[in-house]
């Protein structure tokens, strides 16, 4: 391992110097930190910017003595200081934070032998958690509601327990596949996650838009007619609301990528920079829209309440929706199998009625942009998107009424076209 390191005798003095010197910075950053929460008299705590400097190179060099004993009695004897200086501990509040620095440092140390850029990368980020306590400390206690705190856990749960005991292979042709299924319920969480802490945190700044664009992760269909719904019944204008529904289309784009780098990758390459433009064309146009007519207060305390308690998604909800992803995937798997590509079409428009990411998923899953179906499956795409923009204004016109449609179709119809027409370009086809 070391011979990588130090590859030749000429270099090796060399090397081993930019090694220390790595270490030594290392154990500084991380020891300045603690040297202003170390104190001082009987209660101080155990290390200081000296400490953490020695352990560091403790490591470094223990490490290039190329001797394993010798790094694991290192190991052993700073993991020794930790017991002794938390035995010793008088502040009346004893903690283990700088005991498990102190030794994580030692690996860092030792880990500068091994690679340079890990070592710092690790160096830093253990400054950053430690300088971030109060912050932290805030956070956890304070700022996140226990309904927050419970769907983290599940979230983490799905992610880094389920997520990777689950096969991955399709039980049918290219569909059905259980590490899909639940990746892509994770991401689902994970978008509604993140929506939900940024309204939070920017509830206070134009409420409605955020609480728009946030609800958008969820289902922008459903956000265009509650929005629709408001209009009709008097207690919003038209074209706020529409600037509004615009906005959540936004979420619509930026979920097609997701869902294209959960089941087909490749197609990344055509679809990137259409959807990119697409949201950036909604977000624009939305926001001109909700800017330019004064929103009621009433309205805009209402768009920035925390809902449901403070929880970040709907475990329920998610899990429909990926029920609903991959029934469409069979859907379309069976009439295509079925039908051929007669078969395909078909079952993109019906999908497309009904929700976009899910006749997305069930298309891309059929091949790449390389393959042999990749025009057919183009094209089906193309249709998805501008077929749903129109299913979308047809909800706005049910909901909202004809004010509140000609206000969203607009954009809607700029947003498909302009999704579409850039996938065709970057496949060649025009």
């Amino acid at each position: 391992m070391l011979d990588a390191v130090l590859p030749g005798p000429s270099l090796r003095v060399a090397d081993a110097v930019t090694v220390l010197t790595a270490a030594l910075g290392c154990g500084l950053l991380i020891g300045i930190e603690r040297e202003r929460r170390k104190g001082t008299g009987p209660t101080r705590a155990l290390a200081g910017v000296r400490s953490f400097a020695l352990v560091s190179v403790l490591g470094a060099a223990a490490m290039l003595m190329n001797q394993p004993w010798l790094v694991a009695v290192g190991a052993a004897f700073v993991a020794a200081l930790g017991v002794v200086g938390y035995a010793r501990d008088k502040s009346g509040d004893p903690g283990t934070t700088t005991e498990i620095a102190l030794l994580l440092t030692y690996l860092i140390g030792a880990l500068c032998a091994w690679s340079l850029a890990l070592a710092a990368g690790m160096a830093v980020g253990l400054t950053a958690l430690l300088a971030g306590r109060e912050r932290m400390h805030q956070v956890a206690r304070d700022w996140l509601h226990p309904a927050e705190v419970r769907d983290g856990i599940v979230l983490a749960a799905l992610a880094l327990i389920a997520l990777p005991l689950m096969p991955n292979r399709p039980f049918w042709g290219p569909v059905l596949n259980p590490h899909l299924i639940t990746q892509l319920l994770a991401l689902l969480l994970a978008i509604q996650a993140l929506a939900h802490l940024s309204r939070r945190l920017f509830q206070a700044r134009q409420a409605m838009a955020l609480s728009a664009l946030a609800s958008g992760f969820v289902s922008s269909t459903a956000t265009i007619a509650s929005l629709g719904m408001e209009v009709r019944e008097g207690r919003a204008l038209a074209r706020p609301m529409a600037g509004a529904a615009l906005l959540s289309c936004v979420a619509t784009m930026l979920q097609l990528l997701v869902v294209a780098a959960a089941v087909q990758p490749a197609w990344l390459r055509l679809m990137w920079l259409p959807c990119l433009a697409g949201a950036a064309l909604a977000a624009l146009w939305g926001g001109w829209l909700v800017a330019a007519a004064a929103l009621p207060a009433k309205a805009a305390r209402k768009g920035g309440a925390v809902a449901d308690g403070g929880r970040m998604f709907s475990l329920r909800g998610a899990a429909l929706v990926a029920a609903l992803l991959t029934g469409i995937q069979v859907l379309v798997y069976a009439l295509q199998s079925w039908l051929g590509d007669a078969g395909l079409l078909a079952g993109t428009l019906l999908g497309a009625l009904a929700d976009l990411h899910a006749v997305t998923a069930a298309v891309l899953v059929q091949g790449g942009p390389e393959g042999a179906q990749a025009a057919q499956l183009r094209e089906a795409l193309m249709t998805a998107l501008l077929l749903h923009g129109v299913s979308k204004g047809t909800t706005a016109w049910l909901s909202g009424g004809g004010g509140y449609a000609l206000r969203l179709a607009p954009g809607l119809l700029a947003q498909s076209v302009v999704s579409a027409a850039g996938i065709a370009w970057l496949a060649g086809d025009f």
